[in-house]
């Protein structure tokens, strides 16, 4: 049989789970929520920059109701770091909305592989990232632009899925160990 103290400490701890469990969630939301990169118009001269916010501040704050948002960094800093911040107005009508990861996923729903045809579904930005395809017909990485360009770059390429940009890059970087077949003709068969 438990003793007084012994119950007491377990509710206790109880409800210090229940409140970490609460608490928890809010802060783990903001976080996830704030982590990425942003892209939204500077309201001082109108142009597309990348801003990060503060995640950690973000999360912090939830607990108390509202995430308080600041900046981490910007685009136009060092030079403008001490400016008002208006920029965040419209993280927090849409902080979906302005995340590189769901521009972009937005931009390739309705989209078909430049290749193959296929459709792009569900993109896997861990593993197999889309590419793009200049109108040179060069492929281009999205490592290779800075997210403020984006909004640039969306309309003057076409969308490569992963495995055609894997195998035309490597038709492009080897050529000498890729052999061309006509369309429609597969490799000899086999000899039983």
């Amino acid at each position: 049989m438990p003793t007084p103290f012994q119950l007491v400490l377990g509710v206790a701890a109880l409800v210090g789970l229940g409140v970490l469990f609460v608490y928890g969630r809010r802060l783990l939301g903001a976080w996830l929520t704030y982590r990425d990169t942003r892209v939204v118009v500077c309201p001082e001269n109108r142009k597309v920059v990348a801003v990060a916010v503060d995640a950690a501040h973000a999360a912090l704050s939830a607990p108390q109701g509202h995430p308080e948002l600041r900046l981490e960094d910007c685009t136009r800093w060092p030079e403008k770091a001490g400016c008002g911040q208006e920029c965040l107005s419209q993280i927090e009508s849409s902080p979906e909305g302005c995340r590189v990861r769901s521009i972009l996923a937005d931009w390739y729903r309705d989209k078909s592989c430049a290749f193959c045809q296929r459709p792009f579904g569900e993109i896997h930005w861990h593993d197999r990232k889309p590419a793009l395809m200049a109108s040179d017909g060069k492929f281009v990485e999205w490592a290779a632009f800075r997210p403020e360009q984006i909004m640039g770059i969306l309309p003057v390429h076409k969308p490569v899925c992963w495995d055609c940009f894997q195998a035309e890059s490597f038709r492009r970087d080897h050529p000498e160990l890729v052999t061309e077949r006509p369309q429609g003709t597969g490799p000899p068969p086999s000899m039983a």
